[in-house]
């Protein structure tokens, strides 16, 4: 059929001379298969065009936005520094707190947590933004894992300053009256027998009647009359604390009164073995006595 012609009868106006034109088939179908590769061939490349158009805008837009996150990132890792500073500012203070009211101290190696080691094995192949991106996210686990355990460090030195402020409020730390030093703790002569013999607490000497206050918080052990140290009262203050007062002239608490630093107890009196009006003050911790001079802060 490829050899057979297609005819063609041409026929012009009324003056002309008709014409007749023969085409083989063959090319009548290399024409139709041309024509039809041409189209193809355009909507081809036209979709290709519009594609890459397509993907050069998108190819923008991601770039515009890898851009504005690592400016992200950046400031994200500048806060980072800032906290990181802070962090360290806290642990300086806390080791000063230890420091301070000996408290037990923290290793470096316990502080770190075991932070550190090699890095992600895929790092290299990374871009820069995904390293970036990968860095900060370490940087953050790191610094949420060393916040977690200062807190509880933090909370620890807490315990322990509630628990020493409440012993300090405990411990007899301020003069109990006012007046002067007429005796003191120790081997000292006594004034009826004139031999030396243990004096065990210390005598303030000042009229009668002058008040005498509790030196720490405590609750009032007994009260009465004690033989030589005539109307006494004794405080236990805890922690091993207890305190004397003898020679008083008229007692202001009762047995188990509950008392604070400062609170009246008594008056200065001279019942009991005494030559004057004083005040016997004694200190005991753990069944021995001691110095109450050597636990007294302010001035009398």
């Amino acid at each position: 059929m490829l050899k057979n012609r297609l005819t063609f009868l041409v026929i012009p106006d009324t003056h002309g001379e008709s014409k007749q034109v023969s085409i083989r088939w063959w090319v009548v179908y290399a024409a139709a298969a041309t024509l039809a590769l041409v189209v193809v061939a355009s909507f081809f490349f036209a979709g290709q065009y519009v594609t890459g158009q397509v993907d050069q805008s998108e190819l923008d837009r991601l770039r515009a936005e890898n851009q504005q996150l690592a400016q992200k990132y950046e400031k994200i890792r500048w806060d980072l520094a800032e906290t990181n500073s802070r962090y360290h500012d806290l642990v300086q203070k806390e080791i000063a707190i230890r420091t301070m009211f000996d408290l037990p101290e923290i290793n470096t190696e316990e502080r770190q947590l075991g932070i550190g080691g090699p890095g992600s094995p895929g790092l290299n192949r990374m871009s820069e933004s995904e390293k970036l991106a990968y860095r900060t996210e370490v940087e953050v686990d790191r610094l949420l894992r060393l916040s977690e355990f200062e807190i509880e460090k933090y909370n620890e030195v807490e315990d322990e300053l509630t628990s020493l402020q409440d012993r300090l409020a405990h411990t007899p730390s301020i003069w109990p009256t006012k007046g002067w030093l007429s005796r003191g703790y120790g081997m000292k002569f006594d004034p009826f027998t004139g031999y030396k013999q243990m004096h065990r607490g210390i005598d303030v000497a000042n009229r009668t009647g002058t008040v005498i206050i509790a030196p720490a918080n405590g609750v009032v052990k007994s009260v009465g009359k004690a033989g030589g140290l005539g109307k006494m009262i004794v405080i236990d203050h805890g922690y091993g604390f207890v305190t004397r007062y003898g020679h008083l002239s008229q007692i202001m608490v009762q047995r188990g009164d509950r008392v604070k630093r400062g609170d009246e107890i008594a008056l200065m009196g001279n019942s009991g073995y005494s030559t004057g009006p004083h005040l016997h003050y004694e200190v005991w911790r753990n069944g021995k006595t001691l110095d109450p001079r050597e636990y007294i802060l302010n001035d009398m």
